[in-house]
C-alpha cells in the first residue's frame, strides 16, 4: 500500500471559469506587466499573457512551449542561423514550439491574449534570453537563469541587457549597435533588412 498522499484540491484550486479568471486580471495582462501565472507550485506553469509588448529579446526554453491565441493575433519571430523568421498566431490557433528554438513573441494587438503553458525547470535547466543584431542577424548577447518565475525573473533578465551602455551593445560581427530599450528602431531596422 502507497504511503503516497495525492495533494489536496486547494493546492491547485477548485476548477476555476477561465473567462472569469481573465476578467479579473484584466489589468495584469496589459503593459507594463503584461502576463499572469494561473497556478503556483505545479508542474505545468500556465500562463495569460496579454499585448501590446515591446520585446527585442529572443527566449532559449530547454523545453516545449505550447501557445493558445485565444482573442487577437500575434506572432513569433524566430532566430536560426543568421536568418528571422516569422510564425503567426492567428486568433484560434495553437502552436507547439520545440526545445531550443529562439523566438521572441510580437503581440502588436492591444487586448490580444495568449494562452502559453511551458514546464517547470528542474534544478539545472537553464533558461537563456538573447539579443540579435538587426542588421546581420548576429548575436549581441546572451543572459542564461535558472527560472523560478516568469512573472518576476523576466523583467530583471531584460535590464541586465538595456542598462547596458551602448559600448556593451555592439554587435561583434558587424559592429551595429542594438537599440536596447528603443524597440521601435529595432523592428525598422529588422523588417528594413530582411523584409520582415
Amino acid at each position: 500500500m502507497s504511503d503516497h498522499t495525492p495533494p489536496s484540491a486547494q493546492h491547485y484550486s477548485a476548477p476555476l471559469n477561465f473567462s472569469q479568471w481573465v476578467e479579473d486580471h484584466a489589468e495584469r495582462l496589459k503593459p507594463p506587466v503584461g502576463n499572469q501565472q494561473i497556478w503556483k507550485n505545479s508542474d505545468l506553469i500556465c500562463t495569460v499573457v496579454g499585448g501590446p509588448n515591446q520585446r527585442t529579446d529572443f527566449h532559449d526554453d530547454p523545453f516545449e512551449e505550447y501557445f493558445h491565441q485565444f482573442k487577437g493575433n500575434a506572432s513569433l519571430l524566430i532566430a536560426d542561423r543568421g536568418k528571422f523568421e516569422r510564425i503567426p498566431l492567428r486568433e484560434g490557433d495553437v502552436f507547439l514550439l520545440p526545445p531550443h528554438v529562439r523566438h521572441s513573441p510580437q503581440r502588436t494587438e492591444p487586448g490580444s491574449l495568449c494562452t502559453v503553458i511551458e514546464r517547470t525547470r528542474p534544478v539545472g535547466a537553464r533558461d537563456a534570453f538573447e539579443w540579435y543584431c538587426a542588421q546581420c542577424a548576429g548575436l549581441v548577447a546572451r543572459r542564461e537563469l535558472q527560472l523560478q518565475s516568469i512573472v518576476e525573473d523576466l523583467p530583471k533578465a531584460f535590464a541586465s541587457f538595456y542598462d547596458t551602455p551602448e559600448s556593451e551593445r555592439v554587435c561583434p560581427h558587424c559592429g551595429h549597435v542594438h537599440t536596447g530599450r528603443d524597440w521601435q528602431s529595432w523592428h525598422q531596422q529588422l523588417s528594413a533588412r530582411f523584409a520582415l
